[in-house]
């Protein structure tokens, strides 16, 4: 395709693709499927691959991230972002509508608006273009967070239309909301690391990760809900918000105009009961008076301003007593503390356990066995109990000596320096970190062995017949037939049976045949090495592409890969210089296992034996890929980054100023394309 023709159809693909993600994300009204919108992604990137002069920065190829922020740089705000004053009490809204009339008189309209329990961040646009994105900060100052914040689908980068002002700053909350919370904690808890406690934690520290490309995968939203600027179509709140629905952002519709103290109360206890319902965290009502000019005349104090106000629901608190501190043990080891309370009714559920995350938590809070605690849920999803009511404390209050050994096996917990949670460090024979490891392999994510469940792993740990993953491919069908196991009735699960009938036994023996085709990258994850997720599985298995290369890999020369840090380097590190888990490796390996990528590039010469290349720039006659893929032909090795190992990078136009500043610093020699050319010709 020519240069002309080809930057034709990338505009028509980026307008097609930006209209495809406003219906998907902010009109939740997808207008194509999941794969065809991907095609269209792939087409779209192949195209800016091949001319990546004709790639826009707001292309919806950006939206993956990709920018590493070592440091947030902070901003002045041009329009200082104060907090709201607050209030729990209807008498000093009340008060509030009182005060505002007094100085501007009857005929006053509010609006009133959800409270979004996120991280209020200001967006501003130039042009119909995201220029840069700060978090509240001191109100004063805050961080450019403009790398992450371009990954969240729900911001448009380019505006739509052309009815909008050259210059504005839109203001809003990036939030999760309770689905991608579930499975962001669902993806933590897979590699061992503890879950956040509520949204709004998640949110915070995912909008302030180094690297955008991780932020990208933690699927951010956004509700946008004030607008600042000179030359606004309209002199008030609530128009210039619904116009700026035309322009593509993600206005909420949960909001309304109310002239009466009668219309706003009904608003807040609509909401106050209807919260629950909704698929993401508010904490209260925000009332702001409509007209621009009555804002203006009502002014500001020092820290808010005096024509809006927030209501804030009381969060549902209920206290009841302490009975007992268990202890659980997850498969990576770590042991957390949870509360056995007196049954109480929270939230619309009865609550007898409460989480207590670690040590350092019982401490700070003081709490004993037998005190009478108060419960809170935690982002209105997690009980958590959020201190003690001192003035009950009895005399025969118990205080809690954190568990010394592991409440499965009898081990001696460890504590690594700079980490809050124990560990047993028992995981061959600790029972629950066994049969962790057994459900963690076969689930969908790993080697999808969709036959097995929780229920079978564990009738058959309990019957010897498997210890690790490997024991998996010894099953026969005579092991299996007719064993069976009635589970007793739970809070949250009825009696149920498990039996292994002919058809059971069929189907799982069948489901672990076909697992050994599972890639290389799902294997990995799935022997599950501590800190390694799927993500990581991945980069590490396209960059070493099979076992033995990664276990011959030093710390050093795992942190070079792509998103792979210190902790993770070494976790690999130890998990792969265990003999217990290199047996289990070598068993999975005779059983037919894929421990290596298949798609092997066959090696056409020598000429680069031993040789360690780093790509960058854009080349004339190779794609930046096949340029790779040539290096691997002749028997060369690529890296990600530079480094002293380094022997020579490829440089193209357009080189990564950082690459050549190292290599400078290196002395890494730097060749061009045709040098490049003459040493594999």
């Amino acid at each position: 395709m020519t240069k002309d023709a080809s930057k034709k159809r990338i505009d028509e693909l980026v307008d097609e693709l930006n209209e495809h993600n406003y219906n998907y994300y902010v009109l939740s009204s997808p207008t194509i499927s999941d794969f065809e919108f991907d095609m269209k992604l792939k087409e779209l990137e192949k195209l800016e691959t091949a001319f990546p002069e004709l790639a826009s920065a707001d292309s919806p190829t950006k939206r993956v991230g990709g920018e590493v922020t070592k440091e947030f740089r902070q901003v002045v705000h041009q329009y200082p972002m104060l907090s709201l004053g607050n209030t729990y009490s209807e008498q000093e809204l009340t008060d509030f509508t009182n005060r505002v009339k007094k100085a501007i008189g009857e005929n006053v309209e509010y609006v009133c608006e959800l409270k979004y329990d996120g991280v209020a961040v200001g967006l501003r646009y130039e042009n119909g273009r995201l220029v840069q994105a700060i978090t509240r900060g001191d109100g004063e100052k805050g961080d450019d967070v403009t790398a992450n914040v371009r990954t969240i689908k729900s911001i448009p980068l380019q505006l739509r239309g052309s009815e909008y002002p050259i210059l504005f700053e839109i203001r809003g909350e990036v939030m999760l909301t309770h689905d991608a919370f579930e499975k962001l904690n669902e993806a933590k808890t897979e590699i061992g690391e503890a879950p956040f406690a509520n949204p709004r934690n998640a949110a915070s520290g995912s909008l302030k990760m180094q690297d955008s490309r991780l932020v990208a995968e933690r699927n951010l939203d956004c509700f946008l809900y004030f607008i600042l600027g000179e030359n606004l179509p309209f002199g008030n709140h609530y128009d210039n918000l619904t116009e700026a629905r035309k322009w593509g952002f993600k206005i909420p519709m949960f909001m309304a105009k109310c002239r009466t103290n009668d219309d706003i109360f009904d608003f807040i206890n609509y909401w106050n009961n209807e919260r629950n319902n909704l698929p993401f965290d508010i904490d209260g009502v925000v009332i702001k008076v409509n007209d621009f000019h009555l804002q203006q005349e009502l002014g500001f104090t020092a820290k808010s301003p005096r024509w809006a106000i927030s209501y804030k629901f009381k969060a549902e608190r209920v206290s009841t007593k302490l009975l007992s501190i268990a202890y659980q043990v997850g498969r990576t080891g770590a042991v957390t503390p949870v509360a056995n309370l007196e049954p109480v009714l929270l939230a619309g559920t009865t609550v007898k356990r409460a989480s207590l995350h670690n040590a350092d938590i019982i401490a700070k809070l003081d709490v004993r066995i037998g005190d009478t605690v108060f419960v809170e849920k935690g982002g209105e999803i997690i009980p958590k109990i959020i201190g003690v009511d001192l003035e009950k404390r009895s005399q025969e209050a118990q205080m809690v000596v954190f568990q010394q050994t592991c409440p499965e096996c009898g081990e001696k917990l460890i504590r690594t320096e700079g980490e809050s949670a124990f560990y047993c460090p028992n995981e061959n024979g600790c029972p629950p970190q066994i049969k962790g490891k057994l459900e963690h392999f076969i689930s969908r994510k790993a080697m999808n062995i969709d036959s097995l469940g929780e229920g079978k792993i564990e009738l058959l740990f309990e019957k010897g017949l498997i210890h690790n993953i490997a024991d998996l491919y010894d099953l026969k069908e005579k092991d299996l037939l007719g064993l069976e196991k009635v589970f007793p009735a739970s809070e949250d699960k009825k009696e149920r049976k498990i039996s292994f009938q002919k058809k059971t036994t069929e189907n799982i023996l069948s489901a672990l045949k076909a697992s050994t085709n599972v890639p290389f990258p799902r294997v990995l994850f799935a022997i599950g090495i501590r800190y390694v997720g799927e993500t990581v599985a991945k980069k590490l298995a396209e960059h070493f592409r099979n076992i033995s290369n990664l276990q011959k890999a030093s710390i050093e020369e795992l942190i070079l890969v792509s998103e792979i840090g210190a902790t993770i380097a070494e976790s690999v590190f130890n998990f792969l210089r265990k003999e217990s888990n290199l047996q289990i490796i070598e068993r999975l390996k005779s059983k037919g296992i894929q421990f290596e990528v298949k798609e092997i590039i066959e090696k056409k010469s020598g000429k680069l034996d031993g040789k360690t290349f780093v790509v960058s720039g854009v080349f004339k006659h190779f794609q930046r890929d096949e340029v790779k893929i040539a290096i691997e032909e002749n028997g060369g090795r690529n890296a990600s980054s530079v480094s002293s190992k380094t022997d020579y990078i490829v440089a193209g136009d357009n080189m990564g100023p950082a690459k050549l500043e190292k290599a400078t610093q290196l002395g890494v020699k730097i060749i061009s394309e045709e040098e490049f050319i003459g040493m594999i010709r």
